[in-house]
């Protein structure tokens, strides 16, 4: 097999790729034996879902295929009736403590916006509950930290909802790169979908059935905004950290897996953000720029992009879809949702050696996840795994929003001689909606 070695020469014909619509027969091959021995016909654990928007009651399906849909919990009474519509012997609640209480639920989804994301899982751990977690994972680095001691300490199981973790074109991708097919790892290009750049917002009377003051929880209180719920709360700060945080999420857990740093992370960050944001309008970043350094000098350049809108519908095709593409001595491979492509098709379609090293192998992340419940092993995408790629997500956040470098130590998660960096690990918590609650 000849491969062309110069990192010039295939950038410059990356118009000449090997697309694969399918996935190289030698994989499809080995992955039917990947799988892990589902839980029997019997073994239907009791599930609660909390946070029942949009997408809460999608990953809720899927567990309820799996196990008994016993109780929704919701602060917003549309959302509550919603999942009662869908399942209507789960008793519904509004304070997801008291749905805690019960002794015959074994697990919960927790579908909250991500500024509730740690107060539900930790109370949940401390309830003794497995947990399957939507992404990302925290809404701040502290939070992580003090996320993961506790699953240590209880000794439950956390998936985090990175769901490309268990799609075979994200695995296939970052086996290709841990095993050198690309030649040495030199640069990883990471690109995700713009932000939301619109504003200002009128402030309106709280909808009847809204516990506002609840939904808000740690952060500030502030008036009410249709925009600041829903789909579209992910688009302030106070509550995520725009499409850095959410799409971040999944395609920088890429960029860690195939880099082998899912359980560490860069050592140096800048960012810079593009465009000012309107003011009393949307506040995270909706258009930025990157770049991370690991520890062995392989770099990440993080861009936004216009390839997509919003709703990922394609807007110009000759704008670069979001993505990951991992950059070699000899050689490239881009990895989206349903596609693969390689500057060399060889690269796609020579198997593996037979000792080649082989990643966590799950081609359905519930089903993962039911299956460590059973057998109590780790998930794909445990806690850590799901901290760090958070925290990879964070630290860019923090970065565009200081506007200058940053060296990060991720051996002891915080920036190195950088007091007013540090102080952005944390976010004041709104009183009682804070640890003590919980």
């Amino acid at each position: 097999m000849q491969i062309l070695n110069t990192r010039r020469h295939f950038l410059k014909t990356s118009a000449a790729i090997a697309a694969a619509t399918t996935l190289p027969q030698w994989f499809l091959d080995e992955s039917s034996h990947a799988a892990t021995k589902p839980l029997g016909p019997n073994d239907r654990p009791g599930v609660a879902l909390i946070g029942c928007g949009g997408r809460g009651r999608g990953v809720a399906r899927e567990a309820a295929a799996l196990g008994q849909m016993l109780a929704v919990c919701d602060v917003d009474e549309t959302n509550l009736a919603q999942a009662t519509k869908t399942w209507p012997d789960a008793k519904p609640y509004a304070d997801f403590r008291k749905l805690l209480e019960r002794d015959d639920i074994h697990l919960i989804i927790n579908g909250t916006p991500d500024h509730w994301h740690t107060l539900v899982n930790l109370a949940a751990l401390k309830a003794g509950k497995d947990i399957y977690s939507e992404k990302p994972l925290t809404l701040t680095i502290d939070e992580g930290k003090r996320l993961v001691k506790a699953v240590r300490e209880s000794k439950r199981i956390l998936q985090t909802g990175s769901q490309q973790r268990s799609d075979k074109n994200f695995r296939l991708a970052c086996e290709l790169v841990r095993n050198g097919r690309l030649g040495k790892l030199k640069h990883i290009n990471v690109w995700l979908p713009h932000g939301r750049r619109e504003g200002p917002f009128d402030k309106m009377p709280v909808p009847a059935g809204l516990n506002w003051d609840m939904w808000q929880g740690q952060t500030p209180a502030a008036d009410y905004m249709k925009e600041k719920t829903h789909v579209t709360f992910r688009y302030f700060y106070e509550y995520s950290g725009g499409t850095m945080t959410d799409w971040g999420a999944h395609h920088n857990d890429i960029a860690l897996w195939g880099a082998g740093f899912e359980r560490s992370g860069p050592v140096r960050v800048e960012g810079k953000s593009l465009v000012a944001m309107i003011p009393g309008g949307f506040s995270a970043a909706s258009e930025y720029e990157l770049t991370y350094t690991y520890p062995n000098g392989v770099t990440q350049l993080i861009r936004s992009t216009r390839g997509n809108d919003w709703k990922g519908s394609v807007l110009d095709k000759t704008l670069q879809q979001h993505g990951v593409r991992f950059e070699g001595a000899d050689g490239w491979v881009f990895v989206t949702r349903g596609r693969i492509e390689a500057s060399h098709p060889d690269l796609l379609t020579t198997p593996l050696p037979a000792n080649a090293t082989r990643l966590y192998a799950s081609d359905n992340h519930m089903q993962n996840f039911f299956n460590s419940l059973g057998s109590r092993q780790q998930p794909i995408c445990d806690v850590e795994i799901g901290h760090r790629s958070a925290s990879a997500c964070h630290l860019g956040v923090i970065a565009v929003r200081l506007g200058r470098p940053l060296n990060w130590n991720p051996v002891a998660e915080e920036f190195i001689d950088d007091k007013e960096a540090n102080t952005w690990l944390a976010r004041e918590m709104r009183q009682p909606w804070s640890y003590s609650m919980v």
